[in-house]
């Protein structure tokens, strides 16, 4: 099973980051009000970004980087991710 760290864009533009073993129904979770409470007031939220790890100790370790990030690192990552798409 696959780990994910991921970042999401609210609707109010603002940046959450977390990490699942099942993105599309974290996902899913997010824009129901069920995930967190961070983006329960937030929604719609889009996934901008995510890394796959082997394991949670992995995801959740750059999950715990991602948060440290400024915003503007937070979407300089984001902006990498999508020349390489």
């Amino acid at each position: 099973m696959s780990n994910y760290t991921y970042i999401l864009k609210c609707a109010d533009d603002t940046l959450y980051c977390g990490w699942t073993n099942d993105l599309e129904k974290r996902l899913a979770a997010h824009n129901s009000g069920t995930a967190a409470k961070y983006t329960r007031t937030r929604r719609p939220v889009k996934l901008v970004y995510y890394e796959e790890f082997e394991t949670k100790q992995e995801a959740m370790s750059r999950e715990f980087h991602i948060k440290r990030m400024s915003r503007l690192e937070k979407l300089a990552l984001i902006n990498v991710s999508e020349k390489k798409r």
